[in-house]
């Protein structure tokens, strides 16, 4: 139980660290925009540089690949379109249940706009039991509930890529559902930067599934794109880094080798983010300039590298990323990015869909109470005895102090 009255006495001094925060926060935006203005005259003579001295650049850039004070309005939305998504839940693996496997959750939404079609909302479960579900990952020094994870993304894509193809379309009418717009959304990151830690071995088994999935997309003119809220990253604003570089060349491995250990001279924006680049710049309905990633991971996404910019949707500036065959038609990305306004507006500041798909993703704890009763029954109709929770977990459900 959580002591309020000794909690209060411990947050005392945040009030004051937040207030000096967002002082230098003002100050650090000011610097950012001055050193933006910049960048903007030197833009070409900047993406040189990078692309120079790139194996010499010990932090990730982010190209621009139209002008850096890009602001364009998205477009109105067709009145006749499909939004598909997924999200995915879990129950981890427990040693103090009844048994010891884990369930994956994916929800499941098709929303169709315009066609007098009933929307989709469901969730697809799936149990795993077995030694090899639950053990493999050990061999690579993985934790199963890491590993969890890694199915569970790869899950995502591929139950994405049959919605698309089949349910989103419909077997009735297909000559004329087959023009109607679609829009694939995933609620988080297309750049699944964990794995480069992983082992080959290990990555196999989880990336070739996605690229394989987003294969179809692209082969059906499905667009896929990632909706990131409140998003963290520092890929445009370190390009910035390379106007505030004071050396003649960005050369960190000569001039700045202890960048892990240290802070170097161009991380005076530090800790800012890419959205302060864009928070006073952008007006509602507005996108960014396109960035093309440089993550190490995208170079075995092939045609799939990853583009994103930023979207002003009215609440917040949201980062927004597509793969490369998406990115590169024009046409194909407008019409992607006013589906996505559109689900954000219909979902009083975040898409819709992606929202419906987390509620049917979602395990709470009701859910989690009954798959263990029915994993139970299963077992003592298997004939299985002494079926039963431990000691320990028995305990801490129940407190007799």
């Amino acid at each position: 139980m959580l002591d309020l009255t000794k909690l209060a006495k411990a947050m005392q001094g945040i009030s004051q660290h937040l207030s000096l925060e967002a002082a230098a926060s003002r100050q650090r935006v000011e610097l950012a925009q001055e050193l933006f203005a910049d960048a903007c005259t030197r833009q070409s003579e900047l993406v040189e540089k990078q692309h120079k001295w790139r194996d010499r650049i010990l932090f990730s850039i982010a190209t621009p690949v139209e002008p850096l004070d890009t602001a364009v309005d998205i477009p109105i939305p067709p009145a006749v379109h499909t939004v598909i998504a997924t999200d995915g839940s879990q129950i981890a693996p427990n040693q103090h249940e009844i048994a010891y496997c884990y369930l994956l959750n994916i929800g499941r939404v098709v929303l169709h706009y315009g066609q007098n079609r009933q929307p989709l909302l469901d969730s697809l479960p799936e149990v795993f039991y077995r030694a090899e579900d639950l053990y493999i990952s050990r061999q690579w020094g993985i934790r199963t509930e890491e590993w969890m994870g890694y199915c569970r993304t790869a899950s995502e894509a591929t139950i994405l890529a049959e919605l698309a193809l089949t349910g989103a379309r419909g077997k009735e009418k297909e000559e004329v559902l087959s023009s109607v717009p679609l829009l694939a959304m995933v609620d988080g990151s297309l750049i699944y930067w964990f794995l480069e830690q992983l082992p080959l071995e290990a990555r196999d088994r989880i990336l070739p599934p996605i690229l394989d999935a987003w294969d179809q997309l692209k082969e059906a003119g499905i667009p896929i794109m990632g909706y990131l809220s409140a998003s963290r990253s520092g890929e445009a604003i370190n390009f910035l880094r390379l106007q505030a570089c004071p050396h003649e060349n960005p050369d960190c491995v000569t001039y700045c080798p202890n960048l892990v250990v240290e802070k170097a001279p161009c991380q005076m924006l530090d800790p800012l983010r890419d959205i302060a680049l864009w928070t006073f710049s952008l007006k509602p309905g507005q996108r960014s300039t396109l960035w093309r990633s440089s993550h190490r991971i995208l170079d075995l996404y092939g045609c799939h590298t990853i583009y994103f910019c930023y979207v002003h949707v009215g609440t917040e500036i949201a980062r927004v990323e597509v793969p490369a065959w998406v990115a590169e038609n024009p046409a194909l990305l407008d019409q992607s990015l006013s589906l996505m306004l559109a689900q954000v507006q219909k979902g009083y500041g975040y898409p819709v869909a992606l929202a419906e798909a987390h509620n049917q993703a979602v395990v709470r704890g009701g859910d989690r109470a009954r798959f263990f009763a029915l994993l139970e029954q299963q077992m003592i109709k298997a004939g299985l005895r002494n079926v039963g929770i431990s000691y320990k977990e028995a305990r801490k459900r129940g407190s007799i102090a």
